[in-house]
Formats: C-alpha cells, structure tokens, sequence
C-alpha cells in the first residue's frame, strides 16, 4: 500500500513539482544524460560520501554520483525523461537534500550551531573543573555531595544542548542500521555521565561530570574548526558566483532594450557592453572597437586589443570602448561556469586527502571502546561485582580519552600558524601544512606572483619634468592599465585643464591646450608618420605634440622582492620550480630566463589543471603558487597552494596559505616551519601512543581509579602541548640570525629618522 494512500492525488501531485524542479534545475551533459546538483548540508565525513554514493548509484537511471565534502554537495548524472528518487532515496539513508542553488549565500546556521555549543561547553567544564578542584581538596561529605550535584545539573543541561551535535549524527545513522565516529562518542559521553550520576545517587567518593564535560569540548573544538575549514574552501567557488555579472542589456531585432538576467541569455542575442563592465556571457564582438583586461583568464597584464570578431570569454573586463557582441553560449556553458565546475572537480579530488588525526581517530575510538567493553565483560567474570566492572571500564574510558590524541595535531599547528605568522603568512586550512611539508615541486604563476604585477614605465626621449608632468596629466582622464602607470610618473599630478579631452578607444588619449595638439598612446595612431615607432615593438605609449613624437614609454613587469633568492632556497632544498603562465612565450621566457626556471607559457585555466595533474599522476607533490582568477582552479587542484595579499578575492580564497609581505621568500620559510611541524606530529603521535600502551593495562587491572585515571589523562595532554610548543624554539633558533638582522635593520632605520 502507498504510503500516501489518503491523500494520493495530493502525493502525485507533489512528486510532480518535485520532479519539474528538479528537470529545470538540471542541465544537459551529454546525448541523453542529464546532471543534477543537490546540497545535502549533513555530509560531514568520509563514511557518508561511500554511503550516498552507493546508494544513489543503485538507483535505475543514475550513471554516477559523487559527494564532495568541502562543499556538501552531490552531484547526480542520470538519464531518462523522468528524474529518479534522489531525494526519497537520501532521505531513507538519513540525509536531507535540496536543489543546489550557487548564488545562494545565505548565514552559515551551521557554524552559528557550532559555536553556541562550543561556548556553552568550554563554559560549563570550566566551572565544574572548578567544583571538582574543591572536591579533590578534600571537601566534607555533605560539601562534596552538594558539588556532585550541582556539576551534574550543569553536564546534563550542557549534554542536552551541546551534545545534540553528536547525538543526533549518531542516533541518525544506528536509526537506519549504520555507524559513524559520532556513535562510539556519543556512547562514551554518556556512559561517563550515567556512571558519575550513580556515584553522585550513592554518595560516591568520585564523580567525572568534568571528564565528560571536557571530552564533549575538546570534540566540538575540533568539529569547529573543520568546519570552517570546510567553509573556506566552498568560498572559493562561491566567488565564483558573485564575480558573475548578473544580467546585461540586450538588444533586440526592433531596435529596443532590455535588461535581462543572465541565465536567460540565449545563444545569438546582442548584448551591448559598456566600458567598465564584464562580459557577462562568452561571446564574439560585432561592432566597436576596445581594449580588454584579460587578467582574470589568462593572467595577461597588458591589455589586449578587441575588435570584431573578437572572441569574449565572461568575466573579461571591457576597458576603453562600448562594444556589442552576440552571446555564444548560455551562462551554465560560460567561461566562469566552466571554472565553477573545475574547481568543485579539483576539490573533491583533494577532499580525499585525510588528515593523519582522522585516519588515527578512524581506528582510535573502536579500538578503546572494545577494550573498555572487554575489561568490563573480564571484571564481571573474575568477581561478579557490576559497580566494580563499571568503574573500571569507565577508567579505562577516561585514561584512554583522546584528548592527547586530538592535541597532538591542533597544538603544533597552531604553534605553527603563529610561527607563520610572524613571517607574514597567514595558514588558511591548517591540514595543509602536513601536506605542505611533502612537496618536492613548487609551480609559480608569473604575473603578479613571480613579478610585481603593475606595469613599471621606462621613458625615451624628451624625459624632462615638464613632459612627464604633461603625460600624466593626460593619463589622469584614462582608466587603462598603462594610463594608471603613467599617472604615477608625476606625484603631483592632477587633471589639467585642457581646452578639449577625449578617449579614442583601442588607440588612446587626445588633448588640445591653445593651439597645440598632444596624443598620448599607440604609437601608430599618437605619430603622424608612426612606421618608425612601429619598428620598434618595445615601444607600447607615445606622447606627440603635433604629430610629432616627443617622448615614448615601454613596461615591463619587475620581478617580485625575495623571487631569485627564493627559487634559489628551493633548488638547494631539492624542491623542483617551475613557471606556469597564461601570459606570451616572449615575456615568460624572458623572467624564467633571470630565475634560470623551466617554463610553460599561454596556458588557460583549463591547460593549468592538466600540467598540474600530470604531476600529481607522475607522483609528485604539487605546490602551486597564483594569485589571479585564472589560477584558482589549479591552486585548488595541487596539494597545496599559496597566493599574496594582493591576489584576486577568488585566488585568495582557493588558496591554502597567503603571504603578506611583497617577499617570495614565504615559499621556502612556510615550507622549512612545515616540516618542523611534521616532525613534532609525529613526536606528540609516539608519546600518545607509547602513553596509551603503559596506562590502558593498569587501568584494565584495576590499579588506576577515574580520578586517576583523569589527572594521567591531564598530564598526558600537557606533555603533548609543552612538546608542540617547542616549534617555536626550533625556528627562532633556525631563523634567528635573520630574525635578528632584520630588527638591527629596523632600528637603524627608525634612529635615521
């Protein structure tokens, strides 16, 4: 009988909607295939992906799934007129699901969830740590009984709300006949409670309200911050979204206008594109002429010019000129679409990547529950006696918390991220540092990374201040890269009054002041007779004064502070480097050519992600270091990745880890404090083991009461803290005769003042 059999035709009804939602959200892959993209937000570890894949691909009609955990989403090919069970189907096995939409950026509920169980527990273990202080001090009977109750009413109302995030992940999946990490916590959690909250009944000596308390802490800590992590890694596609230029105008057959939202642009409509604005669809330029700012899809710093027939990606920025172009494909087919989709591929392929916690934490938790349980089944043969079986299971419990365990990565990194940024980077994803400390290849982007990024002016010619003032007085009227250089020329410059000011687009700037005329820009347009000029192709701007050439300008893009001796550091270290760039084999050539680095120029986004790939395939460990839009899919892609301060919102938000200062010598120091790091992971990783190995068979014995069992637990946490702290001995020490000549440096400055 169907479920819904009252109220069938309601129930039709309703799948109805569903299954027309889901067909317009879906979008055409392939002859006959169809992708559908659901966010599911309770994806929280690696056993759910195995779970909602497996199940969906049971399905009839779906071809494959695959679940991403940075993004909570699960992306669906399935083929047929109607869309299968997606959603019942994910619902059976615990997991809500709704429609993906990009554009949604909504508050983070989950994260506000979160932190309000996190201050909530962190609040309450305080103070009943407080309470059993008194107790342990050795309070009367009546006084310690008073403490007992009152720490069980603060555990139990904190359990109540701050452990919900655990039991209910838990009761979740033992509901549908399943397990996760959730379910051995959630049971030791309580069984801690339970056992404390009998003693406290019988007037018992002993209570562990704060070893429940603080297990549930130290756990919310860490859930915590995975989270965000989580979170910033869907931010980088996310951007994505938002840099995507909302809608356009376009013009019709009859000659009228109309604003219309991006996602209704169709392939063939006219779009008319003003100077300023993004191309908002990939497209081809029928009329008007411009110049383009391909930096966020190639990386190419000098503007490129556009013409008819120009082919337009979106997200290009139009600099000069209104052009009209004729959209070739829909929104969901574009170029930023496109990047969308990559760096979601790239992401799911590092999501698989696991932390060396979560493999020890995968094994960890079964292994101490079945020993608890194992010394309570022992303890009731040898003696019969229930409590005494109980109390020692739940020593064992409490010796055996990892919380020394759960330090051993979240301490060093820590150290580590203050390490780091003290030399003005800035950690990101804190599992990126063990993956940083394995690279043995770094790959650079040129523009903006390995160089400054802004075009440095070189003048020929009439160079005087008078005509370097003139030149960026003029500048001052443009928006165009090179126009901005020029108006740097002259500190003191501003707007001169001239008589008459205009921008021809694609060409340049043209000012007349009494009877003279001045042109300031290609130099076959700005020279009456400009065959001259245009022998010299190092000549990119030209100031004439009546036809005649005055003064002429070049660029070049200056190598970054710190990048020789950097790739340098890189190359003693038995790092490879190399240079992979969107921009011109000439002027890649010509960088790599000081660095002495093997290069790859004019690659796409897409030709970024391959090369990338390619190594990772080979076997190496890829760090990959952007800072443009046209990056960001491979930063997402490496193993690790880095970008400046000064890169695009999205490569920033792709990236791992960010360096403050202009140096690019953060790349071998953020590598020398990772693998610091990793060997203090593995120290603080032997010491909880070897602790757990000499304390769990006198807990089993029966030789270690919960209390302590508690303060062996305490100790063995501080002995893994006061170990990560010795990180910052161990660089201050290799850093400090740098450290050192640096702060000399600074005070002779600030005394030369």
């Amino acid at each position: 009988m169907s479920c819904c059999a009252p109220g069938a035709e309601l129930c039709l009804h309703q799948a109805g909607n569903l299954n027309d939602e889901i067909l317009l959200a879906s979008r055409i892959v392939d002859a006959g295939l169809r992708q559908t993209d659901l966010s599911v937000p309770d994806i929280h570890c690696g056993g759910c992906l195995q779970r909602i894949e497996a199940a969906l691909t049971k399905l009839d009609g779906v071809v494959r799934a695959r679940a991403n955990l940075s993004t909570r989403r699960v992306t669906i090919v399935w083929r047929g007129e109607i869309p299968p069970q997606f959603m019942p189907k994910l619902e059976s096995i615990g997991y809500r699901a709704h429609l993906h939409d990009i554009g949604a950026n909504g508050k983070d509920t989950v994260l506000t969830e979160l932190l309000r169980a996190l201050a909530v527990a962190g609040f309450a273990s305080t103070n009943i740590m407080l309470l059993s202080a008194s107790v342990w001090a050795g309070a009367e009977a009546a006084t310690r009984d008073l403490f007992h109750w009152i720490s069980a009413l603060i555990a139990l109302a904190t359990l109540a709300y701050s452990g919900q995030i655990f039991f209910r992940s838990a009761w979740r999946s033992v509901r549908h006949g399943q397990t996760n990490m959730d379910v051995p916590i959630s049971i030791g959690v309580l069984l801690t409670f339970a056992m404390s909250l009998y003693e406290t009944i019988h007037h018992g000596p002993y209570a562990y309200f704060d070893a429940a308390v603080s297990l549930l802490f130290f756990l919310l800590v860490g859930r915590t911050l995975d989270h965000v992590m989580r979170e910033r890694a869907r931010q980088a596609v996310s951007g994505l979204a938002r840099l995507s230029a909302r809608g356009a105008l376009v013009l019709h057959a009859d000659g009228t206008q109309t604003y219309v939202a991006v996602d209704e642009i169709a392939p063939g409509m006219a779009i008319l594109l003003a100077a300023g604005e993004r191309v908002p669809v990939n497209g081809r330029v029928v009329k008007g002429t411009s110049e383009l700012d391909y930096s966020l899809v190639s990386g190419e710093s000098a503007p490129v010019q556009a013409e008819e027939g120009t082919e337009l990606e979106a997200g290009i920025l139009n600099l000069t000129g209104p052009l009209t172009i004729v959209a070739t494909a829909a929104a969901t087919d574009s170029f930023l679409a496109e990047m969308t989709r990559m760096m979601e591929a790239a992401e799911a392929g590092r999501a698989s990547y696991r932390r060396i916690a979560d493999r020890a934490a995968r094994l960890y938790a079964p292994a101490v529950h079945s020993l608890a349980f194992l010394a309570f089944l022992g303890w009731m043969i040898v003696s019969g006696d229930a409590h005494r079986a109980i109390t020692i299971a739940i020593a064992v419990l409490i010796i055996t918390c990892p919380c020394a365990l759960g330090l051993a990565v979240p301490m060093v990194h820590v150290a580590a991220a203050r390490r780091l940024f003290e030399q003005g980077i800035m950690l990101r994803d804190g599992a990126a540092l063990e993956r940083l400390a394995e690279i043995d290849t770094v790959i650079f982007d040129k523009t903006g990374t390995l160089t400054s990024g802004q075009p440095r002016v070189s003048a020929r010619g009439d160079t005087s201040a008078d005509m370097l003032a003139l030149a960026a007085g003029m500048a001052m009227h443009s928006r165009h890269p090179y126009s901005e250089a020029l108006a740097s020329l002259d500190n003191k410059a501003r707007r001169m009054a001239f008589d008459v000011m205009a921008e021809h687009p694609g060409k340049g700037l043209e000012a007349s002041l009494g009877s003279n005329v001045y042109r300031l820009g290609r130099p076959g347009w700005a020279i009456a007779d400009g065959r001259a000029a245009d022998s010299d192709h190092d000549i990119a701007v030209a100031l004439s004064t009546n036809g005649e050439m005055v003064t002429c300008f070049t660029f070049d893009d200056a190598l970054r502070d710190g990048a020789q001796k950097a790739t340098a550091e890189l190359t003693k270290a038995g790092i490879t480097a190399e240079i992979l760039s969107g921009d011109g084999d000439r002027r890649v050539r010509e960088i790599a050519g000081h660095l002495g680095l093997p290069w790859v120029s004019e690659a796409q986004p897409a030709k970024k992600i391959r090369h990338v790939s390619a190594l990772r395939q080979a076997g190496h460990k890829v760090l990959m270091v952007g800072d443009g839009l046209n990056d960001a899919p491979a930063l997402t892609a490496a193993d690790v990745s880095m970008a400046p301060a000064s890169a695009s919102d999205i490569g920033r938000n792709a990236a791992d880890l960010v360096f403050l200062r202009d140096s690019l010598e953060a790349v071998p120091r953020a590598i020398e404090i990772s693998r610091a790091a990793r060997v203090l992971v593995r120290q603080n990783f032997a010491l909880a083991v070897i602790y757990n190995v000499v304390a769990i068979p006198f807990a089993a014995l029966g030789h270690v009461t919960p209390l302590l069992a508690a303060i062996a637990m305490s100790l063995s946490s501080v002995t893994v803290v006061a170990n990560a702290l010795r990180l910052d001995v161990r660089t201050m020490q290799q850093n400090g005769q740098e450290d050192t000549a640096e702060t000399k440096a600074l005070v002779a400055c600030e005394a030369g003042k």
